[in-house]
């Protein structure tokens, strides 16, 4: 087969599945496809899928189609190679279980998941593919392992796969939302309620790619779900615990953004890149040196629950706060109480 021609679906005996993860909700399929397998331009997976070679959940989609969690791909396509992924010796992991099928992670801030065109190297799947000699290829060649998805920024909980095996029983319960997901944050202001659950549309920025917006019903807009409970009310800023029902990109920083309560050091949603012990004291005097207490968003993944793919038991993990997080609540327990 040249990279000319792609095979017909009838004529494929072993078509190849792939479930979709967190990490690809939303794609458009013939841009996803193009850009796992960029040996056929975006213009040849288009004939295949309009052509019926591609499909998903064994219908044929128009090559716009949008991916949704749990969704399961077919055809031809190239088996993933992990080897593609070069190793990452010099990044540390802190593991929080590790057993024959999972790893669960509690990751560090400044580490992107997977690569992509800007980031092949230095990323979390690169750090995956040295530390352990067996992960799932279910999420492609630059995905080993991979099951979902935190923001570059954001540390906690994660949970990686060994085998396809896994790799699917956990992206099903993804899909069906029964993993519970529970985070940490600090954002700006004092929120009205004590608690509140938050349902809008989502889709991608028109201007920003890399920013997503609440806006109306919309072909391109996904629904999104989150909950919150105030755990502690400071001067001008509220510790927040958030449960987030589906998984859309930004969902957290999002929705606390439309609330007028953006997420503590978000550079992207708030445009300020992180929080100094001056502003929590509320003054400059008496400091020989102004301390920055954390310069990216104070957004924490603390818990995840799971079914375990192997035993089946239900398992809950918790992620400590990393340093930053940590000395800026402790800043403001101490200066900033009401």
């Amino acid at each position: 087969m040249t990279s000319e021609e792609l095979p017909d679906h009838e004529a494929q005996e072993n078509l190849v599945e792939h479930v979709i993860d967190e990490t690809e909700v939303d794609k458009r399929l013939d841009h996803w496809l193009a850009v796992q397998f960029p040996e056929h331009s975006r213009s040849q997976w288009q004939k295949s899928i309009t052509a019926g070679s591609v499909t998903v959940d064994g219908h044929k989609v128009k090559p716009s189609y949008k991916l949704r969690l749990g969704e399961r791909l077919a055809g031809p396509f190239p088996k993933p190679v992990l080897a593609e992924i070069p190793p990452s010796r010099e990044i540390d992991l802190d593991i929080l279980y590790e057993d024959d099928l999972i790893v669960v992670l509690n990751k560090q801030a400044n580490l992107i998941v997977h690569p992509g065109k800007a980031n092949y190297s230095g990323t979390l799947a690169n750090a995956l593919v040295h530390h352990f000699e067996k992960l799932s290829g279910a999420g492609g060649a630059h995905r080993p392992g991979i099951v979902h998805r935190l923001d570059r920024d954001t540390t906690g909980v994660i949970v990686i796969a060994k085998d396809d095996q896994s790799h699917d029983f956990l992206s099903a319960q993804f899909a069906d939302r029964t993993v519970e997901k529970e985070y940490r944050a600090l954002v700006w202001g004092r929120l009205e309620f004590d608690c509140d659950f938050i349902e809008t549309h989502i889709r991608a920025h028109s201007k920003n790619r890399e920013k997503m917006v609440v806006c109306g019903p919309d072909p391109e807009a996904r629904i999104a779900q989150t909950e919150y409970e105030v755990l502690e009310r400071f001067k001008d800023i509220t510790y927040v615990k958030l449960l987030p029902k589906t998984g859309r990109t930004h969902q957290l920083r999002v929705h606390m953004q439309h609330l007028g309560h953006a997420i503590v050091a978000d550079r992207l949603y708030r445009g300020q890149s992180n929080l100094l012990l001056s502003y929590v004291i509320g003054s400059k005097e008496h400091l020989k040196e102004d301390a920055v207490l954390i310069q990216r968003q104070a957004l924490h993944a603390y818990r995840l629950q799971i079914e375990h793919p192997g035993t089946k038991e239900r398992m809950e993990f918790i992620a400590p706060f990393p340093a930053d997080m940590q000395r800026t609540l402790d800043a403001l327990e101490q200066y900033s109480r009401i």
